[in-house]
């Protein structure tokens, strides 16, 4: 097992690359034109709050999940991994779209939170690294590791205005582009991983 800083470092850097973050920040500029500064920061706050509920949800009850079901964590590893890669292949080909919504209209949660930050892929990821995580120090390493990729998805998006100014919507493009690329490595240690415990264990 690895030492508590690099797992912690390690676990935080995937986290926060499995909420798409640059797509995700592409969203909330695109749903925000209206908003003032101070809608913004509370918008920030309640998406911020969404994400870290539904996440520490789903981190702490994976095993059990799979129990109920009878899935094994190793099937649901290709399941998952198979789910993430169709999500980075997704956002290399996403055109950009520019979305506007009335200031007083709630998209916190529904689509900031979810689906747009912790979506269907992401879900399965949570679910996989919650249920495979069982030693008490790592398990709580792995949800401070979670609240860390909140808070910095949560710091990009206050940022993102001024983000955007510097680098322009094109640039903020590449940037998803670029996060697909690794959710598309991580995708696939996810499933040469499930497949490879599959057949040592026949």
């Amino acid at each position: 097992m690895q030492d508590g800083f690099s797992f912690l470092l390690q676990v935080w850097v995937r986290f926060f690359f499995l909420f798409t973050p640059f797509f995700a920040l592409s969203m909330f500029l695109g749903l925000t034109r209206e908003h003032s500064s101070g809608q913004r920061a509370r918008l920030t706050l309640t998406v911020c709050v969404a994400v870290l509920i539904f996440c520490l949800v789903l981190y702490f009850f994976g095993r059990q999940v799979f129990s109920l079901f009878g899935i094994t964590l190793d099937a649901f590893r290709v399941g998952a991994g198979a789910l993430l890669f169709l999500s980075a292949v997704s956002l290399i080909h996403a055109p950009a779209k520019e979305v506007r919504v009335d200031p007083e209209e709630d998209v916190a949660v529904v689509p900031l939170a979810m689906p747009v930050i912790v979506g269907p892929a992401t879900v399965g990821a949570l679910l996989v690294m919650g249920a495979e995580i069982t030693d008490p120090l790592h398990r709580f390493l792995g949800s401070l590791a979670l609240v860390m990729a909140v808070l910095s998805m949560g710091l990009l998006l206050v940022v993102g205005a001024w983000l955007e100014r510097v680098v322009g919507r094109k640039g903020i493009l590449i940037l998803s582009r670029i996060t697909a690329l690794v959710l598309a490595a991580l995708a696939a240690q996810m499933i040469l991983e499930g497949t490879r415990n599959v057949f040592l264990l026949k």
